[in-house]
């Protein structure tokens, strides 16, 4: 079946050279910061963390939220996500896979990530994270590639794929859980020190994941002969609308907690985030559009005229991913870091540098989704004529 990634009309290629163009844009950055070195980068001593591993959070989200056409699915027999759970399978693959790439460059020297396998230690969050990482692409790609290729031969799937099915639901889970607590578990930075972190994880990803999921069913059934069927994208926009109002809940919660209980450590990257702090406030304009984003995406969500509407849906659903990608995705991390410990503030932006490495990985991605999105639209569009 791979042959069939390798044909297609004019645009189609045309959509791969510029990928292929962006990712060697992105190699030659990432060359120039292995040879100079992290100073390349925005990041500090102060704040060590930046826009690899905000982005490196944000996919971690989109790569769970397969589970939300899987578990239907394959628990409930929810027959109307059956055209599509391929789809939310292979968008889990590469999102994995960018989200390895961007830990990779984060690392400055990548023959240090050598040690975390040559020297396992099992009381480290980042051990257990390489772990579910890996055993969740590899669960996609089995779980994914194996069904495909039954559907292609008209067949039922092995049976021994079924076991592999029902782990890779709680697996996904587990990604995001585990990634939550590489933050809770640093008592220093109070932002983080939350008991509900994960699940506030695993609400944005739900509502991220699956509104990207619209968007891409949406330009699928446009370009192509393969509909997805109207009843699977408003089973999925119903739940992204629930999976956002939960998630702002959750926002709701800790600043409630942070405020009420005049918490300084908590209050003050809140502070930072969307007042400004000491004159300090580069992401202040950022996080009020992203709060702007999700308030208006959530009415759109819900008023009938505007979600059964196919160009509001796409702009709602372009909302809720931008929001949640500016939320999680950049002021989640950052906000994390500014005041440190100790009180002092040094902010951090992102270098073009990290930005262009950042494209290159995103075109990754986005090169192997391709891949995998035209294999398995042009089988189901072969079968079904």
């Amino acid at each position: 079946m791979i042959e069939k990634a390798l044909s297609g009309s004019k645009y189609y290629w045309a959509w791969i050279c510029f990928l292929l163009a962006v990712i060697l844009v992105g190699v030659a950055c990432y060359i120039r910061q292995y040879h100079y070195g992290l100073g390349l980068t925005g990041m500090s001593r102060d704040v060590s963390w930046g826009f690899y591993i905000a982005q490196f959070t944000f996919f971690v989200g989109v790569a769970a939220s397969a589970v939300m056409v899987v578990l239907p699915y394959y628990l409930h027999d929810f027959k109307r996500f059956g055209r599509i759970t391929i789809l939310g399978e292979f968008l889990a693959i590469p999102s994995v896979i960018m989200c390895m790439l961007f830990i990779f460059v984060d690392m400055g020297q990548p023959t240090r990530i050598l040690n975390v396998i040559l020297h396992p230690t099992p009381n480290s969050v980042m051990f257990w994270d390489m772990i579910v990482l890996s055993g969740y692409l590899m669960l996609n790609i089995v779980v994914g590639w194996v069904s495909l290729s039954a559907h292609y031969k008209l067949v039922h799937p092995p049976k021994w794929i079924k076991p592999l099915v029902f782990l890779s639901i709680p697996w996904a889970f587990s990604i995001h859980t585990v990634t939550a607590f590489l933050y809770a578990g640093l008592p220093a930075r109070h932002f983080w020190l939350s008991a509900i972190m994960a699940v506030r994880f695993l609400s944005s990803a739900f509502a991220s994941g699956p509104a990207l999921l619209v968007l891409l069913c949406l330009l699928i059934k446009k370009i192509t002969k393969f509909d997805p069927g109207d009843r699977a994208i408003k089973g999925l926009v119903t739940i992204v609308t629930y999976a956002l109002i939960v998630s702002i809940f959750f926002v709701g919660l800790e600043l409630f907690t942070a405020f009420y209980s005049h918490i300084p450590g908590h209050m003050q990257s809140f502070k930072y985030l969307y007042f400004g702090l000491e004159s300090h406030g580069k992401l202040i304009p950022l996080m009020w559009f992203s709060t702007l984003l999700a308030i208006t995406a959530v009415f759109m969500l819900l008023i009938p005229a505007t979600r059964t509407n196919q160009v509001t849906l796409v702009i709602a659903c372009i909302f809720v991913h931008v929001s949640l990608w500016i939320d999680k995705g950049f002021g989640f991390v950052i906000g994390g870091f500014v005041p440190n410990p100790l009180e002092k503030i040094t902010e951090y932006w992102p270098t073009l540098n990290e930005l262009l490495v950042t494209a290159g990985i995103w075109s990754i991605g986005l090169l192997i989704l391709t891949a995998l999105y035209r294999i398995a639209i042009v089988v189901k569009v072969e079968l079904e004529a």
